[in-house]
């Protein structure tokens, strides 16, 4: 009996040996598997990621901030002299500053977002190459970031209101909407551009000229309206057609949009959306070795 209470013992003092555990790490299987389950449990480091890129962004800049109103405002400035005072481009009764302003506003974000999300990958490729966490928080986390930018841009643009004495409308509840079609839009293209850029570094030089030729088929620099019927369903796929009118519509109570074209840049930006979503998906398992 009193070997048996040894051997007893021997057993509870006896260490226990984990059972093995192997952790694989395999790519999406298909084009809808987005795992939000993941991408919660890693939402801290999205955190990380806008607040890291924030503070390189303003880092050791004289003016800080102040970036993120001077760019719209004085490129405001120059499309009010030439393309309404002198082109005389219609406004839609609107005061040529609060006209190109209000539509500025988007496009800057727009933008920017996309240089920055389609450079992520890029930017990181030494932590790519070295830890795992969901890929798709770095042109994400580009796209969330600007939307500061476009916050203190916004906040001048109330005080030019004010200034002219413009009152929104009820269209203004719509804001919210528009400003996530912005958001759709800029991730869905930067999605593409950034898992391209990450193969082949072309993309980078191509880059501008796809943001000038973009901003010039957008109605920036004028109204959707001087676009012919028969082509404004068309004119509409451009997701940002539909995007800044409805910042116009919304923020100064004027120009309203044709349902043709918002329904048009509704589709538009669920196309680029899922298939910017599918094609990282596709090249997420790649990257990492070719980056």
């Amino acid at each position: 009996m009193q070997d048996g209470l040894l051997a007893q013992a021997g057993q509870r003092d006896s260490p226990i040996r984990p059972a093995s555990i192997r952790l694989t790490i395999a790519p999406p299987s298909s084009w809808v598997d987005l795992n939000l389950r993941e991408l919660w449990q890693y939402r801290e480091l999205l955190y990380f990621f806008v607040w890291r890129d924030l503070k390189i962004r303003y880092k050791q800049t004289a003016i800080g901030a102040a970036w993120a109103v001077l760019q719209p405002f004085l490129t405001m400035v120059v499309f009010s002299l030439f393309f309404g005072r002198l082109a005389r481009i219609p406004s839609g009764g609107l005061p040529y500053p609060i006209f190109y302003y209000s539509a500025l506003l988007p496009w800057t974000y727009f933008a920017g977002a996309l240089q920055n999300a389609t450079n992520a990958m890029v930017e990181d490729e030494r932590v790519i190459t070295k830890v795992y966490f969901p890929r798709l928080f770095l042109p994400l986390a580009a796209v969330v970031s600007g939307l500061v930018d476009l916050a203190i841009g916004f906040v001048v643009f109330l005080g030019m209101l004010l200034y002219y004495g413009i009152t929104p409308g009820k269209a203004s509840f719509l804001l919210p909407f528009f400003l996530a079609l912005a958001v759709l839009t800029a991730l869905g293209v930067g999605l593409w551009l950034s898992a391209l850029n990450a193969v082949y570094r072309d993309v980078r030089y191509v880059l501008p000229f796809l943001i000038q030729f973009w901003l010039f088929a957008s109605p920036v620099a004028y109204p959707s309206s001087l676009v012919p019927e028969r082509w404004r369903g068309l004119y509409g796929l451009n997701p940002m057609a539909g995007v800044i009118e409805g910042f116009r519509w919304a923020l100064a109570g004027h120009g309203e949009p044709s349902a043709l074209l918002l329904s048009a840049s509704f589709v538009g930006v669920l196309l680029f959306a899922a298939g910017g979503i599918a094609y990282f998906q596709k090249m997420e398992g790649i990257i990492a070795d070719v980056i």
